[in-house]
């Protein structure tokens, strides 16, 4: 409130309490000669004063504290005035500013008074009576009233009484849940004024923990009967809140109390136990199995030094340390290594042979090399610092054949995959400071298999990935290293580990992504696709007696012929690999499955050509039909992939324009698309040579597609093909039926050798070529190619390019 002049008199904001029932009975007595009337005020912030109660304030220095002082100097009743603020707000300052205040309050005696010596008041009063303020003044920061005193409406009777005796039992139950009231309770009762029932509601409503506006109720009513209903009310509301506390507290100890009694009896059994001999504690048995395990180990100086030196350090930490439980994992780890334990070699050949040609049909030329392998390491007592790669399109079975060299070796046998593998700490572990810090994988697959020379298989070497994290692939340079991994040290163990009795086997689909020292330190295998004779009885030997129990089938009840399987292959799997094979065949069971599942096929079932259709839809491939009506500027290439060797068609047009040009189509790389300018300029350049006339590559655009166009194609094999397709368009000659060619071509018309022939002449017999061109230099190649690959194929070799055209367009093919 704003300052006033000392005799001017201003109404404060209040709050008008709601009329009561009996509002006319209310009779206002004027200021007896006891009580003035004008009164200091001071606000209480957390609930009401009410009559008849003794109670303490407190007063840090301040404007209240020498209000108070002031009353007890100066006001000869030593009286103030107590009254509930209706709104609190906060100044910047922290102070509280009064915006309104109730009408009805409560005057207070000062019974008794100490100050301290820094200004603080503490100060012992009574309230004597209610009072109702008129009007209200603010001077030096000090509020004053005129007030007018309110007695009590009383109303006698038998109602009365029973509402006391209620709030007297309710106040009995209070005690037995609060026994913080329970001598104020009992000293209360035992002078109990049954005629004061005011005073009764007045004192037992301070009992509950009701809110400052329900209290500024009760004592804003002056009916006494209304106001011991309303604390009535308030008080078994109170002891509803109290016995629900106490259940909550029963059900909280109870349930402590059954762990404390639980904990209590594990540890008396734990006593005992140790006690009779027949339990250690925790520590003493992790100690004794880790000695344990030091006994059956052969450990390299380093390695034992290091446990040892964690034992000791183990003895001294208490259980309940983080850092026993990180010593503990690292003990876990050191001693649950097989170090010098290894399974013995079974360096048998024809043993080997036999798993071998057991789980896998043909490969005979990869598996006449790793037959080669184990015979040399019979002869040398070991296969020591060797580490084989097996390079081949997808499902021609790399993981299997690394886990029959595994079964023919009579080790263990672990793969994981380095596919997507981004972090170094994958190979090598983490570092022991980091939480949750684990050994890679390479010492996780020592530890599963439990030996130190198993084969491991790195599954996807090619795909390996890097990033800001490492390098795994430089990771796994000191790994497959035989002069470096003896000694192999991982970042979470710390100590020297021997890996050069381990076997390593690598998988790869192409060998181009994997770095050049990495592969420097493989022995490279290549695994080429399957033809389809192969294909055919992979079907017949393995595919389809593992796939019958898979779909709940047997013999009896379906069967495939040959001419079947062929269409199957033919027409539906194409690919390098089996996967795709197995896939049609375990739809044709599924779906004679369901056929039998329902109950529409009891017969055994035949799958022949048109059953294969009916069960799978049309065809995915299907034969070119360029191979049946070749056309001038067609001619049929041969193509290496990732997912094996491939048959490409080159064509060649010429349209009609103001100059000389070449256009390029097909997603053709870069070394394609020079090969392309290469053949343009060898042929554009010798017309006379070749019979072509001279101004034919005039005012034409040469236009080379190779399709199809939604692949990626590249590399510089295509070069003889696409000189052949201009001379072809140029002579308008077509060029004979069942023809293939690859080579590489030079500007002075040089054929030069390329790879995957393999891979090329098994694409060949697929798309029945009969004669394939081939340069000079890959005779050899040709000739390692199993017969069964060879055979119905004529190869003509070459070296200059007029060697082909003589082939192509002279006759020389026959």
């Amino acid at each position: 409130m704003d300052e006033q002049p000392e005799n001017e008199f201003v109404t404060p904001q209040v709050v008008e309490p709601e009329p009561e029932p009996q509002a006319e009975a209310q009779k206002m007595v004027l200021a007896s000669q006891v009580l003035p009337d004008r009164l200091y005020l001071l606000p209480t912030e957390a609930k009401p004063i009410f009559p008849g109660l003794l109670f303490p304030v407190v007063q840090a220095p301040g404007a209240e504290a020498d209000v108070l002082r002031l009353i007890v100097e100066q006001v000869p009743e030593r009286v103030v005035g107590f009254v509930l603020p209706k709104e609190q707000t906060e100044t910047e300052g922290g102070e509280s500013l009064q915006r309104q205040l109730y009408r009805i309050g409560t005057v207070a005696r000062v019974l008794k008074m100490q100050t301290s010596p820094e200004g603080a008041v503490q100060v012992l009063l009574q309230g004597l009576k209610r009072f109702q303020i008129l009007k209200a003044v603010q001077r030096d920061n000090k509020l004053m009233a005129q007030v007018v005193y309110l007695e009590d409406v009383r109303v006698e009777g038998d109602d009365v009484k029973a509402l006391c005796l209620a709030i007297m039992n309710t106040m009995r139950d209070l005690i037995k849940h609060n026994p913080l009231f329970s001598e104020e309770i009992r000293m209360f009762l035992t002078r109990a004024d049954w005629s004061d029932a005011g005073r009764l509601a007045d004192f037992a409503v301070t009992m509950t923990s009701s809110t400052r506006e329900e209290l500024q109720d009760v004592l804003e009513c002056l009916d006494v009967k209304t106001r011991l209903e309303k604390v009535l009310f308030l008080m078994r509301k109170e002891l509803d809140i109290n016995q629900l506390k106490e259940k909550i507290t029963h059900q909280i100890e109870e349930k402590i109390s059954k762990q404390q009694r639980e904990f209590f009896l594990r540890e008396q059994m734990k006593a005992i136990k140790q006690e009779l001999g027949l339990e250690k504690d925790e520590k003493t048995e992790e100690l004794e199995k880790y000695q344990a395990r030091l006994k059956e180990l052969v450990l390299p100086d380093e390695a034992k030094a290091r446990i040892e030196e964690e034992l000791d350090k183990l003895k001294l930490l208490p259980t309940q340390s983080p850092e026993f439980g990180v010593s503990r994992n690292y003990l876990d780890w050191l001693t649950g290594l097989p170090w010098g334990k290894y399974s013995e070699d079974q360096l048998d050949v024809p043993a080997a042979r036999k798993v071998l040609d057991r789980d896998h049909y043909g490969l005979d030329d990869v598996k006449a090399r790793i037959l080669e392998f184990i015979g040399v390491a019979k002869l040398r007592g070991s296969i020591e610092g060797s580490i084989l790669c097996l390079i081949g399109p997808p499902g021609v079975g790399k993981t299997s054949l690394g886990r029959g060299v595994a079964e023919s070796l009579g080790r263990k046998f672990y793969r994981f995959s380095l596919g997507g593998m981004r972090d170094e700490a994958e190979i090598k572990g983490h570092r022991r400071t980091y939480i949750g810090a684990l050994p890679g994988k390479v010492m996780q697959a020592i530890k599963t298999v439990g030996t130190a020379n198993p084969v491991i298989m790195l599954d996807e070497i090619d795909k390996v990935g890097a990033s800001f994290q490492g390098d795994p692939a430089s990771a796994l340079l000191e790994v497959l290293d035989p002069e470096q991994n003896v000694a192999f040290r991982d970042h979470y163990l710390d100590v020297p580990f021997d890996l050069s009795k381990v076997l390593f086997i690598a998988t790869a689909n192409v060998p181009d992504t994997i770095p050049g020292p990495l592969l420097d330190r493989m022995e490279v295998i290549r695994l080429s696709g399957y033809i389809t004779q192969e294909k055919i009885s992979i079907a017949q030997r393995h595919l389809i007696p593992k796939l019958l129990p898979r779909n709940g089938l047997t013999v009896e009840q379906i069967a495939f012929n040959v001419p079947a399987l062929r269409s199957m292959v033919n027409g539906y799997a194409r690919e390098a690999g089996v996967r795709a094979l197995e896939k049609s065949i375990g739809g044709c069971m599924r779906k004679v499955a369901m056929s039998r599942a329902e109950g529409r096929e009891k017969r055994r079932v035949l799958v022949n050509p048109a059953k294969v259709e009916k069960l799978l839809g049309k065809p995915v491939f299907t034969d070119d039909p360029l191979m049946k009506r070749v056309k001038p500027g067609v001619v049929m290439g041969l193509a290496w992939t990732p997912l094996g060797g491939t048959t490409l068609y080159v064509e060649a047009m010429a349209v009609p324009s103001e100059n000389r040009a070449i256009k390029l189509t097909g997603q053709l790389g870069e070394v394609m698309v020079e090969s392309s300018h290469i053949a343009y300029s060898l042929v554009s350049s010798s017309t006379r040579r070749f019979g072509i006339r001279e101004d034919f590559f005039e005012k034409r655009t040469i236009h080379i597609h190779v399709p199809a166009g939604a692949t990626k194609k590249d590399g510089p094999s295509a070069g003889v093909t696409m000189a052949t397709a201009l001379i072809s368009l140029a002579l308008n000659r077509k060029v004979p039926p069942h023809v293939a060619m690859t080579g590489e071509l030079t500007l002075t018309g040089r054929v030069l050798p390329v790879g995957g022939i393999k891979e090329k002449m098994i694409a060949a017999t697929r798309s029945k070529v009969r004669r394939v061109i081939l340069p000079h230099e890959n005779l050899k190649d040709f000739e390692e190619i199993p017969e069964k690959v060879r055979r119905g194929i004529k190869p003509y070799y070459v070296s200059d390019y007029q060697e082909v055209f003589e082939l192509v367009f002279g006759g020389g093919l026959r």
